[in-house]
């Protein structure tokens, strides 16, 4: 079988799935596991196939006429380079385990069979954009995963907090996707083809008229699917969903698309500086801004959401200083270790009955209850904070030794301002990301209290995944130089500054947070408890105690009950006993200071976009309202009531009875001879 269908098979296995497990969902159970997990095992399989086959060399293009426009064509078409090889099988693997996982994550849910078909979907959409050669092609898969976001994300419906989180990713995200679609309009009329290989034609040849104003459009679309600042707030809520969709969403799809989209047209982006610079600019905020927001987040699934939005700011980084090498070399790390992170919190939440960090750390010895959920998920969190060997060191690396390149003038791809931002960036980030790392490992691992529930051993096809995953978690970057061919032939080898300066930064986070850590739970170790976490007198304890300590107990309580009560942990969990409401032992609270407040709220984004936007659109949305009520329906309503009392009067005259006829048409007969004599002799006199 030939490479290019094998190719073509890869998206349309899981797609075929997606459709067959929604048909037979209700009239064939049991075949809803097999059609969730084989048709992407089997494009899995394939996608690594098709990827040894291309082996780093000269892209696969074919492409048919979809078509005919009359102007623009659109084609069918692949074009398969190493880049989206490598990702396919990304991909693919990830769905693959996130399909196993869910067998044992939702075995109860009522709805799972849906949920299958839309996560086979999904898959089935994402490969299609890897594939794509067209970018037509490629933007019916960029949509396709936003509708299933949208369900997938509000998968627990019941809840207030899962319907809007959905309802709030599919409108940030179309935010975006106004200004994308344009923007592949302009960029298709000034190269006269949406085919990738002509575009990138054109641009190489400097077709483009207008390529400022091209770039800045499609950076608003990816801004939106990727989350960037300023369109990132949609994805800390989209934890509202099932774990297993967070793992999909962070490390496989919809946020990876973006960074792959300008990785495929980077020479789009590189035509002109005033985009790479602008792109630098907003990489450099937000992987700042979501390393503080993670360090004051208490549900742990915010915590790692936070942790995505500032990785996938280190690949846009990457290619802000035009280096797509580094950025997708990332991109496969990171998908592998931010999987595996996901997925642990899953067996986390599972065994600990909730997604609170404050509560974990009232749990003692949960790290000996779930012990493969512990050793992986530290395995992930160093490959996170980027410490040597793990995978991430080795690619975080590559994104700070480009940025170094270019801020030292050794690179004429981007400008030295965009090399200094993200190089700055980044160090600083690397510093947070191990503080947010050590964090959630301290509390999730270390806590103290009570004694951690024992369940047993959790599903084989849970844990099983877990270790999966570990392996490139490990070995992905050890492995970096033997996938050069894959990544434009260029070595992806760290430098000893950088490496000094991107460690460095991690190993004084990691310990600065330890540090604070044990300064905390010294503290609370001395506070008085506040009783259960449920009982009728936690509030009145803990209104006798000091100021500070009761807010802490307080909201600490408060963020337990509430990842307690979610619908997920609800159904995925066992029964638990109530957890002692003493002060959680957060190092987050003592390294942010006056700003984890703001942090914890994302530093109040959401509140600025309800005062811009949201509040000026409501208050125009009820002025036409008013206007179609009191003005448009009063002329309408004018019209009918003129008729309606035109006539009421004319139904008066029609009594039946003759003689008023014959009287009234005597009367009118007079007034005529009356009227008719009156203007004669007014004629006559004049």
């Amino acid at each position: 079988m030939s490479t290019t269908t094998l190719a073509v098979l890869v998206p349309l296995l899981p797609f075929l799935g997606a459709v067959a497990g929604l048909l037979l969902g209700r009239s064939a159970p049991g075949f809803v596991r097999p059609l969730a997990i084989l048709p992407t095992l089997a494009a899995a399989v394939l996608a690594v196939t098709v990827a040894v086959r291309q082996g780093g060399g000269q892209p696969i293009s074919t492409a048919t006429e979809l078509t005919p426009t009359g102007s623009v064509p659109i084609d069918l078409s692949l074009y398969i380079d190493g880049f989206a090889a490598l990702v396919a099988v990304l991909v693919a693997v990830v769905a693959t385990c996130v399909q196993l996982y869910s067998t044992a994550y939702l075995r109860e849910d009522p709805r799972y069979p849906s949920y299958a078909a839309l996560v086979s979907l999904f898959t089935s959409a994402m490969l299609l954009v890897v594939y794509s050669g067209d970018l037509m092609v490629l933007l019916v898969g960029w949509e396709v995963m936003g509708i299933c976001s949208y369900f997938l994300v509000g998968h627990y419906w019941e809840t207030e907090a899962a319907r809007s989180a959905s309802l709030k990713a599919f409108l940030v995200t179309k935010l975006g996707d106004v200004p994308f679609l344009i923007g592949l309009f302009a960029l298709a009329t000034d190269a006269g083809s949406f085919r990738i290989t002509k575009i990138l034609g054109t641009v190489a040849a400097g077709g483009l008229d207008h390529p400022t104003l091209i770039a800045l459009l499609l950076l608003a679309g990816v801004a939106g699917k990727s989350a960037q600042f300023p369109l990132h707030t949609w994805l800390p809520d989209a934890m509202a969903g099932p774990t297993p969709v967070s793992a999909l969403i962070h490390a496989a799809t919809m946020v990876a698309a973006g960074v792959y989209f300008i990785a495929r047209l980077l020479p789009v982006f590189a035509a002109s500086a005033a985009a790479l610079v602008v792109m630098a600019v907003m990489a450099a905020v937000t992987m700042v801004g979501s390393g503080l927001a993670a360090l004051a987040q208490d549900d742990i699934k915010r915590v790692l959401a936070y942790s995505t939005i500032g990785q996938l700011a280190y690949m846009t980084g990457a290619l802000a200083v035009a280096d797509r090498s580094a950025a997708v070399f990332h991109l496969l790390s990171h998908g592998a270790f931010k999987a595996l992170l996901f997925l642990g919190a899953g067996v986390i939440i599972h065994a600990a009955g909730t997604n609170s960090l404050a509560a974990m750390s009232r749990m003692d010895g949960l790290a000996k209850r779930i012990p493969d959920a512990f050793w992986t998920m530290t395995i992930a969190l160093l490959a996170l904070a980027a410490i040597p060997p793990f995978a991430g060191f080795f690619s975080k690396e590559a994104v700070l030794v480009a940025a170094e390149q270019t801020a030292t003038g050794h690179s004429d791809l981007a400008p030295s301002a965009a090399g200094w931002l993200v190089l700055i960036a980044g160090v600083l980030t690397a510093l947070l990301t191990a503080a947010y790392a050590a964090r959630l490992w301290l509390m999730a691992f270390r806590g103290r209290g009570a004694a951690a529930p024992d369940h047993g051993k959790e599903p084989l096809a849970m844990t099983g995944v877990l270790w999966l995953l570990a392996i490139p978690s490990v070995g992905l970057g050890l492995a970096a130089d033997s996938l050069a061919d894959w990544f434009d032939g260029r070595a992806l080898t760290p430098t000893l500054a950088t490496s000094v300066l991107g460690t460095g930064a991690a190993v004084i986070g990691a310990m600065l947070t330890y540090a604070l850590w044990q300064r905390a739970t010294a503290k609370a170790a001395t506070a008085p408890a506040a009783g259960p976490a449920r009982s009728a007198t936690a509030g009145a304890t803990a209104a006798e105690q000091p100021a500070a300590v009761a807010a802490t107990v307080s909201a600490a309580t408060a963020a337990a009950e509430s990842a307690a009560e979610t619908p997920e942990v609800a159904e995925v969990t066992h029964e638990h006993p109530t957890v002692p409401a003493v002060p959680a032992a957060d190092p987050g609270r003592a390294l942010l200071g006056p700003l984890h407040r703001h942090a914890a709220d994302g530093f109040h984004l959401d509140a600025v976009y309800d005062r811009l936007f949201v509040r000026p659109v409501r208050a125009a949305a009820r002025l036409v309202v008013f206007l179609d009520r009191e003005v448009v329906d009063t002329y309408v309503r004018g019209a009918g009531s003129g008729t309606r009392l035109l006539g009421g009067l004319v139904r008066r005259a029609q009594t039946g009875n003759v003689q008023s006829y014959l009287s009234a048409l005597l009367a009118g007969a007079v007034v005529l001879a009356i009227a008719t004599a009156v203007l004669a002799n007014v004629n006559a006199g004049s």
